[in-house]
Protein backbone atom coordinates (compact mmCIF):
# COMPACT_ATOMS: atom_id res chain seq x y z
CA UNK A 1 0.00 0.00 0.00
CA UNK A 2 0.97 3.78 -0.64
CA UNK A 3 1.92 5.60 2.40
CA UNK A 4 -0.33 8.51 3.26
CA UNK A 5 -0.08 11.73 1.20
CA UNK A 6 0.35 14.56 3.17
CA UNK A 7 -0.50 17.25 0.34
CA UNK A 8 -4.60 16.46 0.07
CA UNK A 9 -6.33 17.80 2.81
CA UNK A 10 -9.75 16.18 2.66
CA UNK A 11 -7.80 12.99 3.77
CA UNK A 12 -6.26 14.25 6.84
CA UNK A 13 -9.41 16.04 7.85
CA UNK A 14 -9.81 13.98 10.97
CA UNK A 15 -6.58 12.53 11.81
CA UNK A 16 -5.26 16.43 12.44
CA UNK A 17 -8.38 17.39 14.29
CA UNK A 18 -7.53 14.72 17.17
CA UNK A 19 -10.49 12.46 16.02
CA UNK A 20 -13.27 14.30 18.41
CA UNK A 21 -16.60 13.44 17.52
CA UNK A 22 -19.31 16.11 16.80
CA UNK A 23 -21.40 16.38 19.46
CA UNK A 24 -24.35 18.83 19.79
CA UNK A 25 -27.93 20.35 18.05
CA UNK A 26 -26.43 20.10 14.67
CA UNK A 27 -26.09 17.10 12.75
CA UNK A 28 -23.21 17.96 9.92
CA UNK A 29 -21.23 21.12 8.94
CA UNK A 30 -22.48 21.45 5.60
CA UNK A 31 -25.78 23.23 6.83
CA UNK A 32 -23.64 25.55 9.45
CA UNK A 33 -21.17 26.59 7.20
CA UNK A 34 -23.21 28.40 5.08
CA UNK A 35 -22.13 30.90 1.98
CA UNK A 36 -22.86 34.22 4.63
CA UNK A 37 -20.89 32.48 7.64
CA UNK A 38 -18.06 32.01 5.18
CA UNK A 39 -18.21 35.30 4.08
CA UNK A 40 -18.31 36.81 7.41
CA UNK A 41 -14.45 35.24 8.07
CA UNK A 42 -15.84 33.00 11.34
CA UNK A 43 -14.09 30.05 9.54
CA UNK A 44 -11.13 31.87 8.28
CA UNK A 45 -11.83 31.07 4.17
CA UNK A 46 -12.23 33.91 3.00
CA UNK A 47 -12.38 34.30 -0.96
CA UNK A 48 -12.20 30.52 -1.07
CA UNK A 49 -15.92 29.46 -1.00
CA UNK A 50 -15.94 27.47 -4.16
CA UNK A 51 -12.84 25.64 -3.43
CA UNK A 52 -14.05 25.02 0.53
CA UNK A 53 -17.39 23.33 -1.01
CA UNK A 54 -16.22 21.19 -3.10
CA UNK A 55 -13.84 19.98 -0.65
CA UNK A 56 -16.83 19.70 1.97
CA UNK A 57 -18.80 17.50 -1.04
CA UNK A 58 -15.36 15.11 -0.70
CA UNK A 59 -15.88 14.66 3.06
CA UNK A 60 -18.42 12.61 4.90
CA UNK A 61 -18.30 15.45 7.91
CA UNK A 62 -19.60 12.50 10.35
CA UNK A 63 -16.32 10.84 12.28
CA UNK A 64 -16.75 7.06 12.00
CA UNK A 65 -16.70 3.86 15.18
CA UNK A 66 -15.42 0.89 13.23
CA UNK A 67 -16.75 -2.42 14.30
CA UNK A 68 -13.72 -5.07 13.81
CA UNK A 69 -13.33 -9.03 14.77
CA UNK A 70 -13.85 -12.40 13.24
CA UNK A 71 -16.97 -13.68 12.58
CA UNK A 72 -19.28 -14.26 15.07
CA UNK A 73 -17.80 -12.29 17.56
CA UNK A 74 -20.80 -10.26 18.10
CA UNK A 75 -20.37 -6.88 16.20
CA UNK A 76 -24.03 -6.70 15.02
CA UNK A 77 -25.37 -7.74 18.65
CA UNK A 78 -23.45 -5.01 20.20
CA UNK A 79 -24.28 -2.32 17.74
CA UNK A 80 -28.31 -3.36 17.61
CA UNK A 81 -28.54 -3.53 21.47
CA UNK A 82 -26.54 -0.38 22.41
CA UNK A 83 -27.92 2.03 19.77
CA UNK A 84 -31.33 0.31 18.48
CA UNK A 85 -32.71 -0.49 21.63
CA UNK A 86 -32.97 -4.76 20.45
CA UNK A 87 -33.36 -6.65 22.91
CA UNK A 88 -30.17 -8.96 23.77
CA UNK A 89 -32.10 -12.86 23.32
CA UNK A 90 -33.83 -11.12 19.62
CA UNK A 91 -30.21 -11.30 18.34
CA UNK A 92 -29.81 -14.64 18.41
CA UNK A 93 -31.54 -14.71 14.75
CA UNK A 94 -28.96 -12.26 13.21
CA UNK A 95 -27.65 -13.33 10.51
CA UNK A 96 -23.83 -12.92 9.65
CA UNK A 97 -22.38 -9.61 8.38
CA UNK A 98 -20.97 -10.04 4.71
CA UNK A 99 -20.97 -6.63 4.01
CA UNK A 100 -19.88 -3.02 5.14
CA UNK A 101 -23.03 -1.93 7.55
CA UNK A 102 -23.19 2.00 8.00
CA UNK A 103 -25.66 2.97 10.86
CA UNK A 104 -25.63 6.58 11.57
CA UNK A 105 -25.87 7.85 15.27
CA UNK A 106 -27.18 10.91 14.82
CA UNK A 107 -30.95 11.25 14.25
CA UNK A 108 -31.94 10.62 17.88
CA UNK A 109 -28.56 10.87 19.50
CA UNK A 110 -26.68 13.67 20.87
CA UNK A 111 -23.65 11.90 20.03
CA UNK A 112 -23.27 12.38 16.03
CA UNK A 113 -20.97 9.77 14.28
CA UNK A 114 -21.48 6.68 12.61
CA UNK A 115 -20.59 2.51 13.59
CA UNK A 116 -19.55 0.79 10.36
CA UNK A 117 -19.94 -2.77 11.38
CA UNK A 118 -16.95 -4.61 9.08
CA UNK A 119 -17.61 -8.14 8.29
CA UNK A 120 -15.19 -10.84 9.55
CA UNK A 121 -13.65 -12.30 6.25
CA UNK A 122 -12.54 -8.42 4.72
CA UNK A 123 -8.85 -8.71 4.23
CA UNK A 124 -7.52 -5.80 4.80
CA UNK A 125 -3.75 -6.10 2.91
CA UNK A 126 -5.84 -6.57 -0.29
CA UNK A 127 -5.57 -3.31 -2.95
CA UNK A 128 -8.82 -3.50 -3.31
CA UNK A 129 -9.99 -2.73 -0.10
CA UNK A 130 -9.39 0.86 0.60
CA UNK A 131 -7.82 1.05 3.91
CA UNK A 132 -5.98 4.01 3.80
CA UNK A 133 -9.31 6.14 3.15
CA UNK A 134 -11.20 4.32 5.82
CA UNK A 135 -8.48 4.44 8.60
CA UNK A 136 -8.25 8.12 7.91
CA UNK A 137 -11.65 9.16 8.13
CA UNK A 138 -11.91 7.28 11.58
CA UNK A 139 -12.04 8.28 15.01
CA UNK A 140 -11.88 4.95 16.64
CA UNK A 141 -11.62 1.39 16.50
CA UNK A 142 -13.14 -1.33 18.72
CA UNK A 143 -11.91 -4.51 18.14
CA UNK A 144 -14.27 -7.29 19.62
CA UNK A 145 -12.67 -10.83 20.61
CA UNK A 146 -15.33 -13.69 21.34
CA UNK A 147 -13.86 -14.79 24.82
CA UNK A 148 -15.78 -18.55 24.49
CA UNK A 149 -14.26 -19.17 21.12
CA UNK A 150 -10.47 -19.62 20.71
CA UNK A 151 -9.09 -16.15 20.71
CA UNK A 152 -5.68 -17.00 18.85
CA UNK A 153 -7.08 -16.28 15.43
CA UNK A 154 -8.52 -13.18 16.55
CA UNK A 155 -5.19 -11.78 17.98
CA UNK A 156 -3.61 -12.53 14.53
CA UNK A 157 -5.93 -10.35 12.83
CA UNK A 158 -6.01 -8.00 15.91
CA UNK A 159 -2.28 -7.77 14.81
CA UNK A 160 -2.69 -6.73 10.79
CA UNK A 161 -5.47 -4.57 12.15
CA UNK A 162 -3.34 -2.51 14.51
CA UNK A 163 -0.70 -2.39 11.93
CA UNK A 164 -2.61 -1.33 8.98
CA UNK A 165 -4.57 1.24 11.26
CA UNK A 166 -1.78 2.96 12.75
CA UNK A 167 0.50 3.17 9.06
CA UNK A 168 -2.67 5.75 8.17
CA UNK A 169 -3.55 7.31 11.33
CA UNK A 170 -1.47 7.33 14.45
CA UNK A 171 -4.15 9.41 16.21
CA UNK A 172 -6.88 7.05 15.98
CA UNK A 173 -7.81 5.39 19.23
CA UNK A 174 -8.35 1.59 19.93
CA UNK A 175 -10.15 -0.63 21.85
CA UNK A 176 -10.41 -4.20 22.54
CA UNK A 177 -13.67 -5.66 23.43
CA UNK A 178 -13.60 -9.44 25.19
CA UNK A 179 -16.81 -9.84 24.78
CA UNK A 180 -19.21 -12.83 25.60
CA UNK A 181 -18.32 -13.04 29.41
CA UNK A 182 -21.34 -14.00 30.60
CA UNK A 183 -20.64 -17.67 31.02
CA UNK A 184 -17.18 -17.13 32.52
CA UNK A 185 -16.16 -16.92 36.55
CA UNK A 186 -14.81 -14.23 37.48
CA UNK A 187 -11.45 -15.93 37.54
CA UNK A 188 -11.44 -16.93 33.86
CA UNK A 189 -12.32 -13.45 32.78
CA UNK A 190 -9.23 -12.55 34.69
CA UNK A 191 -6.86 -15.19 33.18
CA UNK A 192 -8.26 -14.14 29.37
CA UNK A 193 -8.11 -10.22 29.95
CA UNK A 194 -4.56 -10.60 31.75
CA UNK A 195 -3.65 -13.24 28.42
CA UNK A 196 -4.71 -11.03 25.88
CA UNK A 197 -3.53 -7.77 27.37
CA UNK A 198 0.13 -9.45 27.27
CA UNK A 199 -0.12 -10.39 24.10
CA UNK A 200 -1.69 -6.97 22.79
CA UNK A 201 0.85 -4.86 24.52
CA UNK A 202 4.13 -6.63 23.01
CA UNK A 203 2.75 -6.20 19.58
CA UNK A 204 2.33 -2.34 20.49
CA UNK A 205 5.22 -2.53 21.67
CA UNK A 206 7.34 -4.31 18.93
CA UNK A 207 5.03 -1.47 16.43
CA UNK A 208 6.25 1.85 18.51
CA UNK A 209 9.98 0.55 17.89
CA UNK A 210 9.66 0.36 14.19
CA UNK A 211 7.59 3.67 14.02
CA UNK A 212 8.31 6.03 17.19
CA UNK A 213 6.10 8.48 16.26
CA UNK A 214 3.44 6.40 17.74
CA UNK A 215 4.60 6.78 21.18
CA UNK A 216 1.54 7.96 22.51
CA UNK A 217 -0.74 5.38 21.85
CA UNK A 218 -2.62 3.60 23.82
CA UNK A 219 -5.27 0.96 24.05
CA UNK A 220 -8.11 -0.05 25.98
CA UNK A 221 -9.42 -3.06 27.29
CA UNK A 222 -13.04 -3.72 28.47
CA UNK A 223 -15.27 -7.06 29.78
CA UNK A 224 -18.14 -6.91 27.95
CA UNK A 225 -21.51 -8.60 27.67
CA UNK A 226 -24.66 -7.40 25.83
CA UNK A 227 -27.05 -9.24 28.95
CA UNK A 228 -25.62 -6.40 31.44
CA UNK A 229 -24.72 -2.78 31.01
CA UNK A 230 -20.97 -3.86 30.21
CA UNK A 231 -21.87 -2.65 27.06
CA UNK A 232 -22.98 0.16 27.64
CA UNK A 233 -20.39 1.25 30.10
CA UNK A 234 -17.55 0.19 27.62
CA UNK A 235 -19.21 2.01 24.68
CA UNK A 236 -19.19 5.20 27.08
CA UNK A 237 -15.21 5.17 28.10
CA UNK A 238 -14.80 4.40 24.19
CA UNK A 239 -16.92 7.92 23.36
CA UNK A 240 -15.41 9.58 26.42
CA UNK A 241 -12.13 9.23 24.46
CA UNK A 242 -13.45 11.04 21.14
CA UNK A 243 -14.92 14.02 23.62
CA UNK A 244 -12.70 17.15 23.30
CA UNK A 245 -14.50 19.02 26.67
CA UNK A 246 -14.65 15.81 28.73
CA UNK A 247 -12.34 17.34 31.59
CA UNK A 248 -14.88 20.31 31.72
CA UNK A 249 -18.04 18.29 32.02
CA UNK A 250 -16.38 16.39 34.76
CA UNK A 251 -15.23 19.28 36.49
CA UNK A 252 -18.65 20.96 36.08
CA UNK A 253 -20.21 17.80 37.55
CA UNK A 254 -17.65 17.95 40.47
CA UNK A 255 -18.56 21.05 41.41
CA UNK A 256 -22.50 20.14 41.07
CA UNK A 257 -22.06 16.61 43.73
CA UNK A 258 -19.43 19.03 46.14
CA UNK A 259 -22.38 21.77 46.44
CA UNK A 260 -26.11 19.90 46.31
CA UNK A 261 -25.39 16.52 48.74
CA UNK A 262 -24.67 14.35 45.88
CA UNK A 263 -23.15 11.21 45.85
CA UNK A 264 -22.86 10.83 41.98
CA UNK A 265 -23.81 12.29 38.49
CA UNK A 266 -23.84 11.32 35.75
CA UNK A 267 -24.54 13.32 32.36
CA UNK A 268 -26.22 10.54 29.86
CA UNK A 269 -27.26 10.63 26.02
CA UNK A 270 -30.94 9.19 26.43
CA UNK A 271 -31.03 7.48 23.50
CA UNK A 272 -28.57 5.04 23.79
CA UNK A 273 -27.43 5.42 27.38
CA UNK A 274 -23.93 6.09 26.96
CA UNK A 275 -23.05 8.34 30.03
CA UNK A 276 -20.56 10.88 28.37
CA UNK A 277 -19.28 12.24 31.60
CA UNK A 278 -19.51 11.48 35.29
CA UNK A 279 -17.67 13.27 38.37
CA UNK A 280 -14.06 12.02 39.90
CA UNK A 281 -15.59 9.27 42.29
CA UNK A 282 -15.22 5.54 41.25
CA UNK A 283 -17.92 4.06 39.03
CA UNK A 284 -19.80 1.50 40.69
CA UNK A 285 -21.83 -0.64 37.92
CA UNK A 286 -24.68 -0.68 40.60
CA UNK A 287 -25.30 2.88 40.69
CA UNK A 288 -24.71 3.01 36.93
CA UNK A 289 -27.32 0.10 36.04
CA UNK A 290 -29.82 2.10 38.37
CA UNK A 291 -30.03 5.32 36.63
CA UNK A 292 -29.92 3.44 33.16
CA UNK A 293 -33.05 1.78 34.79
CA UNK A 294 -34.22 5.03 35.82
CA UNK A 295 -33.98 6.86 32.30
CA UNK A 296 -35.75 3.53 30.72
CA UNK A 297 -38.98 4.58 33.62
CA UNK A 298 -38.91 8.08 32.59
CA UNK A 299 -38.79 7.77 28.31
CA UNK A 300 -41.26 4.89 29.15
CA UNK A 301 -43.71 6.81 31.17
CA UNK A 302 -43.48 9.56 29.12
CA UNK A 303 -44.39 7.66 25.77
CA UNK A 304 -47.60 6.49 27.34
CA UNK A 305 -48.80 9.39 28.76
CA UNK A 306 -47.41 12.36 26.07
CA UNK A 307 -50.44 12.79 23.76
CA UNK A 308 -49.04 11.00 19.69
CA UNK A 309 -49.11 14.05 18.12
CA UNK A 310 -46.68 15.87 20.54
CA UNK A 311 -44.53 12.73 21.01
CA UNK A 312 -41.00 13.12 20.02
CA UNK A 313 -38.31 10.25 20.57
CA UNK A 314 -36.56 10.60 22.77
CA UNK A 315 -39.35 12.28 25.34
CA UNK A 316 -36.40 14.44 26.99
CA UNK A 317 -36.55 17.99 27.35
CA UNK A 318 -35.36 21.15 29.85
CA UNK A 319 -38.30 20.60 31.75
CA UNK A 320 -37.96 16.66 32.11
CA UNK A 321 -37.59 15.82 35.44
CA UNK A 322 -38.35 12.83 37.88
CA UNK A 323 -37.40 11.67 41.30
CA UNK A 324 -37.47 7.98 42.74
CA UNK A 325 -37.06 6.67 46.25
CA UNK A 326 -35.60 3.40 46.96
CA UNK A 327 -35.65 1.60 49.74
CA UNK A 328 -32.43 1.35 51.17
CA UNK A 329 -32.44 5.29 52.36
CA UNK A 330 -31.16 6.62 48.53
CA UNK A 331 -32.68 8.61 45.72
CA UNK A 332 -32.21 8.92 42.21
CA UNK A 333 -33.14 12.19 40.60
CA UNK A 334 -33.16 13.44 36.87
CA UNK A 335 -33.18 15.78 35.16
CA UNK A 336 -32.95 16.66 31.49
CA UNK A 337 -30.35 19.03 29.90
CA UNK A 338 -31.97 19.24 26.72
CA UNK A 339 -33.72 16.78 24.10
CA UNK A 340 -30.57 14.35 23.94
CA UNK A 341 -29.29 14.82 27.43
CA UNK A 342 -29.99 13.94 30.59
CA UNK A 343 -28.44 14.37 33.83
CA UNK A 344 -28.69 11.61 36.14
CA UNK A 345 -27.92 11.42 39.90
CA UNK A 346 -27.70 9.03 43.48
CA UNK A 347 -28.10 10.92 46.78
CA UNK A 348 -29.88 10.19 49.87
CA UNK A 349 -33.15 10.82 50.79
CA UNK A 350 -32.18 13.27 53.07
CA UNK A 351 -30.26 15.39 50.57
CA UNK A 352 -34.42 16.08 48.79
CA UNK A 353 -35.22 18.26 51.36
CA UNK A 354 -32.44 20.85 49.91
CA UNK A 355 -34.37 20.40 46.90
CA UNK A 356 -34.80 23.81 46.00
CA UNK A 357 -30.71 24.34 46.33
CA UNK A 358 -30.34 21.00 43.99
CA UNK A 359 -32.80 22.67 41.05
CA UNK A 360 -30.79 26.02 41.20
CA UNK A 361 -27.16 24.85 41.27
CA UNK A 362 -28.73 21.94 38.19
CA UNK A 363 -30.08 25.30 36.34
CA UNK A 364 -26.21 27.13 36.89
CA UNK A 365 -24.82 23.60 35.36
CA UNK A 366 -26.97 23.11 32.46
CA UNK A 367 -26.73 26.79 31.32
CA UNK A 368 -22.34 26.19 31.56
CA UNK A 369 -22.60 22.89 29.89
CA UNK A 370 -24.80 24.51 26.84
CA UNK A 371 -22.61 27.30 26.28
CA UNK A 372 -19.39 25.11 26.40
CA UNK A 373 -21.24 22.92 23.69
CA UNK A 374 -21.94 26.20 21.72
CA UNK A 375 -18.45 26.81 21.93
CA UNK A 376 -17.06 23.33 20.88
CA UNK A 377 -19.36 23.60 18.00
CA UNK A 378 -17.59 26.79 16.78
CA UNK A 379 -14.30 25.44 17.21
CA UNK A 380 -14.78 22.35 15.03
CA UNK A 381 -16.00 24.44 12.22
CA UNK A 382 -13.36 26.55 12.37
CA UNK A 383 -10.93 23.75 12.59
CA UNK A 384 -12.43 21.94 9.86
CA UNK A 385 -12.30 24.68 7.56
CA UNK A 386 -8.87 25.78 8.02
CA UNK A 387 -7.51 22.36 7.88
CA UNK A 388 -9.87 21.88 3.87
CA UNK A 389 -7.92 24.92 2.71
CA UNK A 390 -4.70 24.41 4.45
CA UNK A 391 -5.09 27.84 6.95
CA UNK A 392 -4.73 27.84 10.50
CA UNK A 393 -7.32 28.66 11.98
CA UNK A 394 -5.58 31.82 13.89
CA UNK A 395 -5.59 33.83 10.36
CA UNK A 396 -6.85 36.94 11.29
CA UNK A 397 -10.69 38.09 9.97
CA UNK A 398 -9.99 41.32 7.31
CA UNK A 399 -10.94 44.43 9.05
CA UNK A 400 -13.78 45.27 6.82
CA UNK A 401 -15.77 42.23 7.66
CA UNK A 402 -17.39 41.63 10.84
CA UNK A 403 -17.03 38.39 12.70
CA UNK A 404 -20.28 36.27 13.54
CA UNK A 405 -19.77 34.30 16.61
CA UNK A 406 -16.66 35.49 17.80
CA UNK A 407 -15.20 37.83 20.92
CA UNK A 408 -15.27 41.19 20.71
CA UNK A 409 -12.11 42.99 21.58
CA UNK A 410 -13.02 42.94 25.17
CA UNK A 411 -12.82 39.19 25.40
CA UNK A 412 -17.35 38.85 25.34
CA UNK A 413 -18.93 36.72 22.86
CA UNK A 414 -22.32 38.49 21.75
CA UNK A 415 -24.23 37.36 24.84
CA UNK A 416 -21.55 39.38 26.57
CA UNK A 417 -19.84 36.03 28.73
CA UNK A 418 -16.48 36.41 29.04
CA UNK A 419 -14.50 33.87 27.89
CA UNK A 420 -10.37 33.08 29.11
CA UNK A 421 -8.83 30.30 27.45
CA UNK A 422 -11.27 29.06 25.61
CA UNK A 423 -13.72 28.34 28.39
CA UNK A 424 -16.45 30.36 29.67
CA UNK A 425 -16.54 32.32 32.47
CA UNK A 426 -20.27 32.90 34.13
CA UNK A 427 -21.06 36.23 35.35
CA UNK A 428 -23.95 36.76 38.67
CA UNK A 429 -24.02 32.74 38.21
CA UNK A 430 -22.37 31.79 41.33
CA UNK A 431 -22.72 27.95 42.56
CA UNK A 432 -25.37 28.03 45.63
CA UNK A 433 -23.64 26.36 48.66
CA UNK A 434 -25.89 24.91 51.92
Amino acid sequence: MNNVNSEDPTRQVYSELGNFIPTGYQENYDCELSQSTVAAGTCGVGNHLPIFQNMLSQVDEKPKILLMGLRRSGKSSIQRVVFHKMAPNETLFLESTHKIEKNDVSECSFIKFQIWDFPGHIDFCDETFQSEAIFLASCAIIFIIDAQDDYHAALTRLHATLESAFRFNMNIKFEVFIHKVDCLSDDQKMDIQRDITQHVTSVLEDLLCEQPSNAGISIGFHLTTIYDHSIFEAFSKVVQKLIPYLEAFEHLLNIFITNSMVDKAFLFDVTSKIYLATDSNAVDMQTYELCCDMIDVVVDVAAIYTPQSNFVDPPVSEQTGATIILNNDRALYLRGVNQYMALACLMYEESLEKMGLIEFNFCVIKNALQQMLELNQQHAKRELAALLIHQPSSDPIPEDEEPVNELDSSGKDEDGQEVSDGEPKYQNRDIRRE
